[in-house]
């Protein structure tokens, strides 16, 4: 496939394939410059690196914070608060029906968020991604529900809904980017992969939230208003992410491309890369969009199905009480994030394609006995089986963070890393939950979770054999 990138750093000082742009400054490829842009070996990089990656991970924790109380509570209380109906399949599909919203306006924020990124900077649109998501947020904890405001409540919440998913559409990318873009050598994939912790980390916090919420004032004290209370505490958590955010430095990967672009130069389609990242993007890289995207599925579906349908299925459907649900996805979203960074370092040694295939073989494998398990109604037997699987949704999950990034140039990076991986979150995370009602109101066994996530991570295999390694790309180019 020409428009692969190289393998190698020395390959790519070399010719630049069809795909890339003409090269019409030579003296951009110098080695001063270039350090420079990484600026891995300089002490101040160094020094940042640490502290941008833990800023990143807490603006991830709380924008996902939001996206799981929501997914939660679409599990218990919003259907019938918000759709009401004498079919209790039809109202929760109703509230996963506007979850899977979120997903469609995702793509609208990653046009919005990468062109602020590609253009203004990482830390910018970052900034602005988690104040959009906690006005979403806390807006949901305000609204007034079905029976007091009629179909304006339901219209009201997928509004906001939708903006969530505009939020979420430019997270991911701008935390990961501005991890990595302050990596020391060697460590990319390690210091892209705290801001991965922030999903798992978000759902423990929600759930830390939710459960003793739900001890204290019981499952219809929740249903009737203590549902509220996660989503305004969000105002604290988003307070806190601002801050954290607007005291650390703006990407030095992204300082020195704005640099080279406002220096003189031809009239190039370099000129239209930086003013519309996206349309560039889709004529020079669509391969790698659509592999990319491939490659991150099946760890999507893994995590929505367990993190979020699992936990209305299982009480629902089997009979699995409410908190035996919640501890065996907690438990597994515990060691999922225990082994993150163990296995971004190796991704650093050994590659990313290595570890990223064998997290794919072993969902491949795994996914029918694990949701197999929820057939047993053990609570045991469920967390050790949710508890593998998220491990090895880990060996995935993780060095995805560098790899998806690694796969385009630096002034195209923040809109091409988002829309594989959005793309991925939409079709196998944001659709999880409606297949999985869908297949289940056919064929009634959680057998057909296994099938249809094994299918998800085989496609997930597949691409990951279609593309290149990535870990000795060159990143400031």
């Amino acid at each position: 496939m020409p428009e692969l990138p190289s393998k190698t750093a020395p390959e790519t000082a070399g010719p630049r394939p069809a795909a890339s742009p003409p090269p019409t400054a030579k003296t951009t490829e110098q080695p001063s410059e270039r350090s420079t842009g990484t600026t891995t070996g300089t002490t101040a990089g160094k020094n940042e690196a640490p502290r941008v990656a833990v800023a990143s991970l807490v603006g991830t924790t709380i924008e996902y914070y939001d996206f799981a109380v929501y997914g939660t509570a679409s599990a218990l209380v919003l259907g019938p608060a918000f759709f009401p109906s004498g079919n209790a399949t039809v109202s929760s599909l109703a509230a996963f029906l506007t979850f899977a919203a979120a997903f469609l306006s995702r793509p609208l924020g990653v046009v919005l968020f990468g062109t602020i990124g590609d253009r203004l900077g990482r830390r910018r649109a970052l900034v602005a991604s988690l104040l959009l998501m906690g006005v979403a947020t806390v807006g949901v904890g305000l609204l007034p529900t079905y029976e007091s405001a009629g179909l304006l409540a339901p219209v009201l919440l997928v509004t906001l809904r939708l903006l969530q998913g505009v939020s979420m559409g430019g997270e991911w990318g701008g935390a990961v980017l501005l991890a990595a873009e302050h990596a020391p050598p060697g460590r990319r994939a390690l210091y892209a992969s705290i801001p991965q912790a922030g999903p798992s980390l978000g759902f423990l916090l929600s759930t830390a939230v939710i459960l003793p919420t739900l001890n204290i004032v019981g499952r219809d004290g929740f249903v009737d208003w203590a549902w509220r209370i996660p989503f305004l505490l969000s105002t604290v958590l988003v307070v806190i992410g601002l801050w954290v955010r607007t005291t650390v430095s703006e990407s030095p990967v992204f300082d020195t491309t704005a640099n080279r672009t406002t220096q003189p130069q031809p009239a190039s389609a370099s000129a239209t890369a930086s003013r519309f990242p996206l349309v560039t993007l889709l004529k020079r890289y669509p391969g790698r969009v659509l592999l990319g995207t491939g490659a991150a599925i099946g760890g999507s579906a893994v995590y929505y199905l367990t993190i979020v349908y699992s936990i209305s299925y299982g009480p629902k459907e089997l009979g699995i009480p409410q908190n035996t649900m919640l501890t065996a996805a907690s438990v597994g979203a515990a060691a999922g994030i225990a082994i993150t960074l163990p296995v971004a370092r190796l991704a650093d040694r050994i590659g990313r394609r290595p570890v990223m295939l064998t997290g794919a073989v072993g969902c491949v494998v795994w996914a029918v006995p694990m949701y197999a398990s929820l057939s047993s109604r053990n609570g045991l037997v469920i967390t050790g089986a949710y508890t593998v699987g998220l491990m090895l949704l880990a060996l995935m999950f993780s060095p995805v963070a560098a790899f998806l990034p690694e796969l385009f140039p630096a002034r195209l990076r923040y809109t091409g890393a988002s829309a594989a991986f959005i793309l991925a979150n939409t079709l196998g995370g944001g659709f999880a939950p409606l297949v999985a009602t869908w297949l289940n109101s056919n064929w009634q066994s959680p057998l057909v979770l296994g099938f249809y996530t094994g299918t998800l991570c085989l496609l997930s295999l597949l691409c990951l054999l279609a593309l290149p390694e990535t870990r000795d790309q060159e990143f400031d180019i």
